[in-house]
């Protein structure tokens, strides 16, 4: 399985084995995600079961084919293994902690000219 979906499916399974279902009731947990018992789960186990469903339509989804899913568990600056104060390549600012300044066109240059 690509790797993409691997932290949402072993959330859920923890969640599920978590539950009242599982833990109280004694029903499997593949039977605790189908209809009947489904309305039992806690919030957090049906928000995790939508988002592994809408990961893994992600895989097939043409749009998403070679960006792959977005990140679920970090944020895509921790992702990327940037620190917190790590600038954006983008954005109108510079990559680099560099201050530019303004000019009138009238300094002498270094050089000699």
């Amino acid at each position: 399985m690509p790797s993409s979906c691997k932290d949402i499916r072993a959330a859920l399974a923890a969640c599920l084995q978590n539950s009242d279902c599982v833990m109280v009731d004694r029903n499997l947990p593949a039977d605790c995600l189908r209809p009947p018992l489904v309305d039992t789960l806690p919030t957090q186990c049906q928000q995790l079961k939508r988002g592994y469903g809408e990961c893994k339509r992600g895989m097939v989804d043409m749009r998403k084919r070679f960006r792959g899913n977005q990140p679920i568990a970090v944020s895509q600056e921790l992702e990327a293994g940037a620190g917190p104060g790590a600038k954006q390549l983008y954005g109108g600012r510079p990559a680099v902690g560099a201050v530019v300044r303004e000019t009138d066109g009238r300094e002498e240059r270094k050089d000699g000219g």
